[in-house]
Parts: structure tokens; C-alpha cells; sequence
């Protein structure tokens, strides 16, 4: 499963890492838009595969983010 940005900005913080156990709600990573800070949270239970960004990247509307399993 696919975690998707759902606004432009930029990755402040990743709060996860590939191989954690995640539960539904648990914060991944927060990112950082208009001085706001939005939480990016797991929509499911799972396994986190992969983390596509870094901190500091910018971050388009859509852009995978992390891959859940």
C-alpha cells in the first residue's frame, strides 16, 4: 500500500523507518507547508517497506511517500 502526500511541501521529519511495525494513525513522517507542520499518518496497520523521501526533500501532491506491506 502506497502512502501518498496530500499537499505540496516539504519532508520536515520521518518518524519511521523501514522494517517498523506501524498501526492505523501511527505518524511516519510530518511534513512541513506554509509554516504549518501536517502529520503523514499509516491508513492501515502494517509493515513499513520503504520510505521514498528524505528530510528536506519537496514533496509534490501525490508523490508516494512510503510503501506499507
Amino acid at each position: 500500500m502506497e502512502v501518498k502526500a496530500e499537499l505540496v511541501g516539504s519532508v520536515w521529519k520521518i518518524t519511521s523507518k523501514p522494517g517498523d511495525q506501524v498501526a492505523e494513525d501511527d505518524v511516519l513522517m510530518i511534513l512541513e507547508s506554509m509554516k504549518m507542520e501536517i502529520p503523514v499518518t499509516a491508513p492501515k496497520a502494517g509493515r513499513v517497506k520503504e520510505i521514498r523521501v528524505k528530510e528536506t526533500d519537496v514533496v509534490k501532491e501525490g508523490q508516494v511517500l512510503v510503501v506499507l506491506e
